[in-house]
């Protein structure tokens, strides 16, 4: 049996951690740096990065990579789906029903294991829309 990994103690990735707790907007890293130096003012974009990464590898953050070039950053881990704004960038979460029948779908006829899905809606965000009025 592998041992497992033991992970340090980091004040840094604490506030990280904390930053993110019950946040829906779905930060980037450059966002949570702005916020964490404010109490850090050591900390580099670099550890931010690293720190979040280490969360993404942990199963305590889901890193959703939305073709804008920056990553975003939630700390819902369950399952569910997001919504990315053309117009402002922002992600959201959609409140829908599960569509994992989609897994058996998909599996139906590629001859394979299915074991999960990432869906990600785009359209145009209700602040947006306000503002297109």
């Amino acid at each position: 049996m592998a041992a497992e990994k033991t992970i340090k103690y980091s004040r840094q990735r604490e506030a990280i951690v904390k930053f993110l707790e019950g946040r829906k907007d779905h930060p980037t890293a450059e966002f949570i740096y702005r916020h964490i130096r404010e109490d850090y003012p050591n900390i580099s974009l670099g550890t931010v990065y690293r720190n979040l990464s280490l969360l993404e590898e942990l199963g305590q953050v889901i890193k959703i990579s939305c073709g804008d070039g920056n990553d975003h950053f939630d700390p819902n881990v369950e399952p569910h789906y997001h919504f990315i704004c053309r117009e402002c960038g922002s992600v959201l979460d959609i409140e829908m029903d599960s569509i994992d029948f989609i897994n058996t779908l998909a599996e139906k006829n590629f001859g394979g294991r299915i074991d999960g899905h990432k869906a990600y809606f785009y359209g145009v965000c209700h602040q947006c829309c306000e503002m297109e009025k």
